[in-house]
């Protein structure tokens, strides 16, 4: 389903200007070039930076270099880096993201959880009938009323695996009459599972909606404590599709493996070489640890009632002909052990949305949200009067403006409903698609309230308001460095060479390096071929690799080494008199172009990474002084004092 936003610089403003309004009304900490730091924000990210460092700053320490960083927030502002698009979408994302907790209410997922694991400390035997969903919104409403008519029928006498086998589409019925056998929530959709252990041992549900197979109708024929898990080795012979006599040929062989392994035959050994269970049979006929209803009711029946180290006798399924070996048996796991399991099953199915929709049915009563009853009236009366839904009903609904639902005196109107609606290649006749406008409007409605409460939040709620004030101005504080410092020191190659020069003495070595370019090639002939070709073309250091791997492609590595003795092997080889090395992968041979000996570094490149980083050091201490003397600072000493005695 298709999202519906209002527009990015909407939402942006929106929560800023709720940011805004609320701050005012907090005790202020300092002014930075005109704009107000509140003492909550200013202690929110103290309490967090102590939290990450090893040695906690005192509160003093700190006052100076949140002043450095609001700065800096400052510089960005002023560059108006927080007013470009892509400043705007990364931090609505973000606020939107962030908004997700707030937005639930984790008493449903706390619910969820001990709901789902209650659940599991039962298996039920059930038997079902199923009809497929249908292709259009027609097909799916006469499904489901189709299969209401058999749950009736059922109710009054008809036998429901007469009834199954008739009119499953679920053709397993033909064998077992709809009987599913004893199964475990881990193993089918929630709402199939949700129908099953709701309704009580003997009784048949309604009909269920929204499994991805299709409509159910299902009948509780039994419940027991769940046994756990057993772990077994099993060995098949396969007899679906083969003639009665090739199956009864299969019988025979498997009663003669049964005769070896009661003789003392290895079970893994005879499994590895006779199973005709391709997967197990590599594993010596092992199988992972499985619970109820994860395999045919047979097999599970036999492998959870043969005892630790024992083998079965042989037993059919509607596979072939089986022996298992059970090798473990082991209990439900604790509820601490099964919630990852609970969570990743939650999140990955319809309950996954219950936390958020439980939050909404409470924002909709605090932003008065409701459907407009005489405007959805209006709508299904063109529709019915129209006939059906078709190209030009949809096109006369996405173009009415007029109201059919209202969030905080927000409208929503008719044709934001329509723009949500599925788009059907044939016509849809007028019941459904009511149907489908009502499921329409009913989640614009929830959308809009999201909307308004996510727009609200940052004046709401102090914790919010601190998370996306921290990430808005991280965002404007690493664009603003990387300008002013790290992207410049890494381009800026005179500003770092003028640099390097300045501090020559600061950059000293104990000990001589080598310094070369080192020319690497997949094979000796391209090797000489590259060595010649610069022979023939000499060609300056900066336009080296350009050349060469414009004429030999990736057949050609060019690596810039500056090394002491014993701090590589090629340069040991080539400059200290050392063995020749081997090749490494694929570069089987090398050559040096130029080559000397330094005892001290001749440029900035020599001492690269200790440059840049001293460079950057005094980029930002040259842009910390201007902004500084740019940006005035006023610090209430009032409330800074209130602090330090709370400290």
């Amino acid at each position: 389903m298709k999202k519906h936003f209002v527009p990015v610089a909407v939402i942006a403003a929106t929560i800023l200007t709720a940011t805004a309004a609320k701050k005012s009304s907090e005790p202020v900490l300092m002014t930075v070039n005109g704009k107000d730091v509140p003492v909550s924000e200013f202690v929110y990210l103290y309490q967090k930076n102590n939290q990450q460092q090893a040695e906690p700053q005192t509160l003093d320490e700190y006052v100076g270099m949140f002043v450095d960083y609001k700065l800096k927030v400052a510089d960005a502002e002023a560059a108006g880096i927080d007013t470009t698009e892509t400043f705007r979408k990364e931090y609505v994302g973000y606020c939107d993201d962030l908004a997700k907790p707030f937005l639930t209410d984790t008493t449903v997922t706390d619910r969820l959880r001990h709901e789902a694991y209650d659940r599991l400390r039962t298996t039920r035997n059930v038997s079902h009938i199923m009809l497929p969903i249908g292709r259009t919104p027609d097909e799916q409403r006469a499904n489901r009323l189709r299969l209401d008519s058999i749950r009736t029928a059922i109710l009054n006498g008809a036998d429901f695996g007469d009834m199954a086998v008739k009119y499953s589409s679920d053709r397993s019925a033909i064998r077992n009459h709809g009987n599913m056998g004893f199964v475990s929530p881990a193993t089918l959709p929630f709402p199939f599972i949700e129908a099953a252990w709701a309704t009580p041992v003997g009784q048949i549900s309604t009909v269920v909606d929204d499994t991805p197979y299709g409509y159910h109708i299902i009948r509780v024929e039994d419940e027991k404590a769940n046994p756990g898990q057993v772990e077994a080795r099993h060995i098949l012979k396969m007899t679906r599709g083969l003639s009665a006599d090739e199956a009864a040929a299969k019988k025979a062989q498997i009663d003669s493996i049964y005769t070896l392994l009661k003789n003392g035959a290895d079970f893994a050994d005879m499994a590895s070489r006779e199973s005709e269970d391709p997967g197990s049979a590599r594993r010596g006929g092992m199988l992972d640890w499985f619970g109820p209803g994860q395999m045919v009711p047979e097999f599970e029946k036999a492998a959870f009632e043969t005892a630790d180290g024992e083998i079965s006798e042989p037993f059919s399924t509607a596979y072939g002909y089986h022996i298992v070996q059970t090798t473990g048996h082991r209990a439900m796991p604790s509820y601490e052990e099964t919630l990852p399991s609970i969570d990743r099953a939650i999140a990955a199915d319809s309950r996954a949305n219950e936390p958020r929709k439980a939050k909404l049915e409470q924002l909709r009563k605090q932003y008065k949200a409701q459907i407009i009853p005489s405007a959805l009236d209006n709508v299904h009366s063109r529709i019915a009067t129209h006939g059906k839904l078709d190209s030009i009903m949809v096109q006369q609904l996405t173009a009415d403006y007029t109201p059919v639902a209202i969030v905080n005196g927000r409208k929503v109107l008719v044709g934001d409903v329509a723009k949500k609606m599925p788009r059907y290649n044939t016509p849809v006749s007028a019941a459904a698609a009511a149907d489908e406008f009502d499921r329409a409007a009913a989640d614009r409605l929830d959308e809009v309230t999201a909307e308004e409460a996510r727009a609200n939040l940052a004046a709401d709620d102090e914790a919010y308001r601190n998370l996306i004030n921290e990430y808005r101005d991280g965002i404007l504080l690493f664009e603003i460095s990387n300008r002013n410092v790290w992207d410049k020191s890494n381009k800026d190659r005179e500003g770092l060479e003028k640099f390097f020069e300045t501090h020559r003495s600061d950059y000293t070595w104990d000990t001589p390096r080598y310094k070369t370019i080192i020319v690497s090639a997949t094979t000796d002939s391209i090797a000489e071929a590259a060595q010649q070709y610069l022979k023939d073309n000499p060609v300056g250091v900066d336009s080296l690799v350009h050349r060469l791997r414009g004429k030999f492609r990736r057949n050609i590595k060019v690596e810039r080494k500056v090394f002491a003795k014993g701090e590589d092997a090629v340069v040991d080889y080539l400059g200290f008199g050392a063995e020749k090395p081997a090749p490494q992968g694929k570069w089987v041979a090398f050559f040096p172009y130029e080559g000397k000996i330094l005892n001290a570094p001749e440029e900035a490149a020599d001492v690269r990474g200790a440059v840049v980083n001293d460079y950057q050091q005094w980029l930002e201490q040259q842009w910390l002084e201007r902004l500084h003397k740019q940006y005035p600072v006023k610090i209430n000493k009032k409330e800074l004092k209130k602090l330090q005695k709370q400290k």
